[in-house]
């Protein structure tokens, strides 16, 4: 998705065109987290056909808010871009509540408040949780992890971060290393550290390579794991004792 430092320069009305159709919306709602999908599971998260959701697919594409990856013979889609992402979280933070009509519902909003993953990193309070940990233990420096509407210059909630700026300090590479975090490996394509203001616990959480390298890890420890419903993170009984034991983060059950 290409972007803009001017809002004047910017096609919104097409993106927001793409956007407003409540089948699309579901599409985006499902690939927010980072994950390429195929169609045949975006139809069933979209609620419709598979004929159907190519219809809406090939909108989203012509928009620029998805790509489509080629895996063999198989087709898989993914947002073009956290900036898309980013979107979503800011039109989900403005926009009314769906109407809870089942106790089914009102659980999948209470998961997503406890954590969930925002583009390719943890969020919710499990994200925060995470974030206040590692500046609690001087692994990250630059920020106390609040947000001050009060006080903040840019910043917004549901959104990336640029008020303040946050350092890895050198124990704290010491420590993510000891965690199975190569900080100094990471991609360069990506700033190393950004943060986002969480639209749910109005704190930051972490971003940036080392937000998606920290959650790639917790994955591949099964400190946790992927929830029934989309963007839901589950935090195993492994995940809340080790995260206790290695970075001082107390969940409530």
């Amino acid at each position: 998705m290409t972007t803009t430092t001017d809002a004047r320069d910017a096609d919104i009305a097409r993106a927001a065109a793409a956007i407003a159709d409540p089948s699309r919306a579901r599409v985006l709602q499902a690939l927010v987290e980072g994950r390429a999908l195929p169609a045949s599971v975006l139809a069933t998260e979209a609620g419709v056909s598979a004929s159907t959701v190519s219809g809406h697919l090939a909108k989203l594409l012509d928009a620029g808010v998805v790509r489509v990856e080629r895996h063999g013979r198989h087709r898989y889609y993914r947002l073009s871009g956290p900036a898309v992402a980013e979107a979503i979280e800011a039109l989900a933070r403005i926009a009314p509540p769906l109407p809870v009509t089942s106790l089914r519902q009102s659980t999948h909003a209470h998961a997503l408040r406890r954590a969930r993953t925002c583009y390719d990193h943890v969020a919710g309070a499990l994200g925060v949780a995470l974030m206040a940990a590692l500046l609690e233990r001087g692994i990250l420096e630059g920020g106390d992890g609040h947000y001050d509407p009060a006080a903040v210059k840019g910043d917004r909630l549901s959104a990336p971060g640029n008020d303040t700026t946050y350092r890895l300090t050198a124990p704290g590479r010491a420590e993510l290393a000891a965690f199975g975090v190569d900080a100094d490996g990471l991609p360069g394509r990506r700033p190393l550290i950004r943060y986002c203001v969480d639209w749910t616990e109005q704190r930051h959480h972490l971003a940036g390579a080392l937000g998606a390298a920290v959650t790639d890890r917790l994955f591949e420890l099964g400190w946790i794991r992927r929830g029934t419903r989309r963007r839901v993170v589950d935090l195993t009984d492994a995940g809340r004792t080790g995260l206790e034991r290695t970075f001082g983060v107390v969940l409530n059950a």
